[in-house]
């Protein structure tokens, strides 16, 4: 007899294959990002609160260690290179690093500011509504750019 555990993995595992492949690359990318954020939350707040450090730093250091926990894991379980593909892996990490760069230190806070001080709107929903066009950029980013494959020369 199926336990409810078997039934429910069962059931998302017919769900998930069900879905387009790029669909289910943008789920799993969605599920580093949300670690990510869970470790950015932790991070900040042992540099700021337990090592006193200067907020700027505080984010310095999270964003440095957030993307390269995010290339370590997109890299192997969403935009992993199939067999005659390749890139070096320090250029794809260079790559990753200026993509949330330019998504996250400049476009970001350049929207928090045009929403908070002239648009006045609140800084949880500013942050929401930048989620909702950061995280497929930075898909998209990542996807076309970044992790792009190269073919290796036979």
């Amino acid at each position: 007899m199926e336990t409810a555990k078997q039934r429910f993995q069962r059931i998302t595992q017919h769900i998930y294959h069900m879905l387009p492949p790029s669909l289910r690359q943008f789920a799993k990318f969605g599920l580093v990002g949300v670690l990510n954020t869970l470790l950015s939350y932790i991070i900040t707040n042992v540099c700021y609160y337990g090592l006193h450090l200067h907020e700027q730093i505080c984010n310095l250091i999270t964003f440095l260690i957030t993307v390269l926990i995010s290339y370590l894991l997109n890299s192997r379980f969403v935009f992993a290179p199939k067999d005659g593909e390749c890139q070096p892996w320090y250029q794809t990490l260079a790559k990753v690093y200026a993509s949330y760069a330019l998504t996250e230190l400049g476009g970001a806070g350049l929207l928090l500011f045009i929403q908070e001080r002239l648009f006045g709107i609140p800084h949880f929903i500013a942050t929401f509504l930048n989620l909702c066009l950061t995280v497929p950029l930075n898909f998209f980013l990542n996807k076309f750019w970044a992790y792009r494959k190269h073919h290796q020369k036979s």
